[in-house]
């Protein structure tokens, strides 16, 4: 007796087949040859009209019957015929995955579908049990399902398997009983892999919730998480912090280096910030350059304050893009949980709100939020209006802050210095309007301002017989990017009489990043004979290599790392540097922000050439300076 590839015996198949086929064709013939013997006796022997239509009605009858007996056996027969090319088919079907099993549970017989979707070749399964591919934990349940389906039911469950290439799958089997002759001789599985499919899902998931560039959750994920947080938090009476981060001038890195270079740093950033989290916290990208940190088990208000600077600290730590070192700062609002009655949608408000104040007050800085902000949209408005008043009224004022050669401890030159003498509210500092200014534009007409009347007062002390020294003006990123910006300082050193060598602009690094415009720029300022300085050297995005390509006379080292030179190595080796660095290039250093003789002495040492700070002079009027500067002071 032979098998077949689809396991059946091949006489048990045929012999019910032919048995069943000749006895229709018996019944057919015997009921044909029935009919015909009585039409032929019942015309010969009947004689009454009536009786011979009733035979002739019998007659037809049974040939109506044996045709219907005929064509059910050839329909049978053709069903029949086709059997053996649907088992075949499945067999060879790669669409459904098929497995054939005995009542021991080895593999008779497996279609391709099968094969592939198991990772194993079909001779490598055929006799096996296809227990040995199941992860223990799926064992006991197959075993069941197949107890079951020898007992005549079908049945569905999920199994773990290994694939072939040892990775894990999960299938969805159903499980139905193989019947022939009344007896289940075997089982069927028919399987689904449910991994693509999971996968299809965690990827749609992944897509919903996930920035798909930096891998860090969107901003749809860290509402949702803080919603849960602060739900908890209430609960257990924990205090829960949020920071809101911005990245400072990013923009000008996508201009100057180009998106994908924007995208890499972006990339850096988020790595850094997922790096100190606890397994609690949470970091997110919320929008371009805006990432936002929740921190779910706080200690007080200045737990998140101190978490909010280290963060600042280790997104300081130099980059590196196009293989330029690069050098970034950060602002962040914070806010806690202080609020029962916030929720997250509030708490992200409040943190943005902390976030706008720090970039209002110079940037690079934490702030906590202050309910007392609450009308800070109509106070930024106001103040707008008032600082335009302020223009044509001519409240503000310039201060000056004389630098000292750290050899002679001789006055060289002065810085000047904006402040807005309110009618009101009296001395207004820089940081509380210089940032809306640049906000709405008002900059340039302040720095225009700053710039004549800097010079006039300059060329006053001058015509009034002190000694002729440099004046330092700062100019606003807008004023710099301008295209006029040579012929306006042109006309004001015409308008004011001054010397152009005694005018020393001072510009920062982050404007030196479009190479092209800072090149014609700084070529047409020094043909006319000013001097240019690089103030707060060491916080911008730049860095040394453009020192040597753009005519530079003086850096200006930023105060936050004078402040710790002689507490933090760190700040003490980049100081010493900068200077080693700057006098190898022919350029003067000046040092800000010095404030006591600690300071002064370690930069003496290392040959910095100037400085100003509090430690010899804080910033002061005219007429303090023209005290200072006359011969009998001197």
């Amino acid at each position: 007796m032979t098998k077949r590839m689809d396991g059946f015996p091949e006489s048990s198949k045929r012999q019910p087949l032919k048995q069943s086929l000749n006895g229709s064709l018996f019944i057919s013939i015997l009921l044909t040859a029935l009919a015909s013997v009585w039409i032929v006796v019942s015309f010969l022997l009947i004689s009454n009209s009536m009786y011979k239509w009733t035979a002739a009605a019998i007659a037809a009858s049974l040939f109506v019957t044996a045709i219907i007996v005929y064509i059910k056996r050839n329909e049978n027969f053709s069903f029949q015929n086709y059997h053996t090319a649907i088992v075949e088919t499945l067999l060879r079907s790669d669409a459904v995955p098929l497995a054939i099993l005995d009542r021991s549970g080895l593999v008779l017989e497996m279609n391709e579908a099968s094969s592939r979707i198991l990772g194993y070749h079909r001779s490598e399964l055929i006799g096996a049990p296809i227990s040995r591919l199941l992860e223990p934990v799926s064992r006991q349940s197959l075993h069941e399902m197949f107890e079951q389906a020898l007992l005549g039911e079908t049945k569905q469950i999920n199994i773990n398997i290994t694939h072939g290439s040892g990775f894990p799958l999960e299938l969805q089997v159903i499980c139905s009983p193989m019947i022939q002759d009344d007896e289940v001789i075997g089982t069927v599985l028919i399987s689904q892999d449910l991994s693509d499919r999971k996968r299809n899902v965690e990827r749609i998931r992944y897509m919903a919730y996930y920035d798909d560039m930096t891998g860090l959750p969107n901003r749809t994920l860290f509402q949702m998480k803080l919603t849960e947080t602060l739900a908890r938090a209430k609960e257990e009476e924990r205090v829960v912090g949020i920071c809101y981060l911005d990245l400072d001038r990013f923009k000008l890195v996508n201009t100057s280096f180009g998106r994908e270079s924007g995208d890499i740093l972006l990339m850096q950033v988020a790595e850094r910030l997922n790096r100190d989290l606890s397994d609690n916290d949470f970091a997110a990208r919320m929008e371009g350059d805006e990432f936002a940190l929740l921190f779910c088990n706080l200690e007080s208000h200045n737990h998140l304050l101190e978490l909010s600077k280290q963060i600042l600290k280790s997104i300081e730590e130099p980059y590196e893009l196009s293989g330029f070192p690069l050098h970034i700062t950060a602002s962040i609002g914070s806010v806690t949980n202080k609020s029962e009655h916030d929720d997250s949608y509030a708490l992200i408000k409040k943190a943005d709100m902390a976030l706008v104040k720090v970039k209002e007050s110079g940037k690079n800085d934490c702030l906590l939020y202050s309910e007392s902000w609450s009308n800070s949209s109509l106070e930024r408005l106001t103040l707008q209006h008032e600082m335009y008043r302020a223009i044509q009224r001519g409240e503000f004022i310039l201060l000056y802050q004389p630098q000292y050669d750290l050899g002679s401890g001789k006055m060289v030159g002065v810085e000047a210095l904006v402040r807005w003498n309110h009618p009101l509210k009296g001395m207004i500092l820089p940081g509380s309007f210089i940032p809306l200014a640049e906000e709405s534009g008002m900059i340039v007409q302040i720095g225009d301002w700053v710039l004549e009347e800097a010079c006039r007062q300059n060329k006053a002390w001058q015509d009034a017989g002190l000694p002729s020294i440099p004046v330092s003006v700062n100019l606003s990123i807008r004023q710099f990017v301008q295209n006029d910006l040579a012929s306006k300082v042109s006309a004001v050193l015409e308008k004011t009489g001054l010397a152009a060598k005694y005018l020393d602009l001072e510009i920062t690094e982050s404007m030196t990043m479009d190479v092209s415009h800072v090149s014609r720029c700084l070529l047409d300022l020094t043909d006319l004979g000013v001097n240019i300085s690089v103030d707060d050297f060491g916080t911008g995005y730049s860095s040394f290599h453009y020192l040597k390509n753009f005519p530079i006379d003086r850096l200006k080292i930023d105060r936050s790392f004078v402040r710790d030179i002689q507490q933090d190595p760190s700040d003490a080796e980049i100081v010493a540097a900068i200077i080693a660095m700057a006098h190898n290039l022919n350029i003067q250093v000046i040092a800000e922000g010095v404030e006591t003789e600690g300071q002064m002495e370690f930069l003496r040492k290392h040959k910095c050439d100037e400085m100003q700070g509090y430690f010899w002079s804080p910033p002061v009027s005219s007429e303090n300076i023209k005290q200072m500067l006359s011969p009998d002071i001197i």
